[in-house]
């Protein structure tokens, strides 16, 4: 499983540094986690990944532009050969993170990738049911790809 995030803040740090706890949980076996900055992860990253957790603040209504580069770098290396690939995201936001969901879930739509999980928004700094919620984000998607 590939974790791409962007974590420029703490809120953002807090809410990665759970689903990666979420997804490396000792119950969930025979899954391997790696996990790149938006702006270090490549298409060859995506294409060995059998699964893949986004991470992104929201800025300006749109998602950060380190994630926003990484898709650009991936779709057509990735496009036809990861269709049908599960994913999740978080977005954290200051007030308002309706673009940034909007612009992931249109270009996830092109790839032809499957959600396999709700996404988990957070406005504000975080609370216990949002770091919570991003445990249990991980932590499904792992489940998901377990042996």
């Amino acid at each position: 499983m590939l974790i791409v995030h962007h974590t420029p803040s703490p809120n953002c740090q807090a809410l990665f540094e759970s689903v990666l706890a979420g997804a490396t949980a000792p119950e969930i076996e025979g899954v391997r986690v790696v996990r790149r900055a938006a702006l270090s992860a490549t298409a060859s990253d995506v294409l060995e990944a059998d699964g893949l957790l986004l991470g992104t603040p929201a800025n300006l209504g749109y998602m950060s532009g380190a994630l926003k580069h990484f898709f650009d770098q991936v779709y057509y290396p990735c496009l036809d050969a990861t269709r049908g690939r599960p994913f999740g995201f978080y977005v954290h936001g200051g007030n308002d993170v309706t673009g940034a969901v909007r612009a992931i879930e249109s270009i996830t739509t092109g790839l032809g990738w499957r959600r396999a999980a709700p996404p988990v928004t957070v406005t504000g700094e975080p609370d216990k049911a949002d770091v919570q919620a991003c445990w249990e984000l991980g932590a499904a998607l792992a489940a998901g790809l377990a042996d």
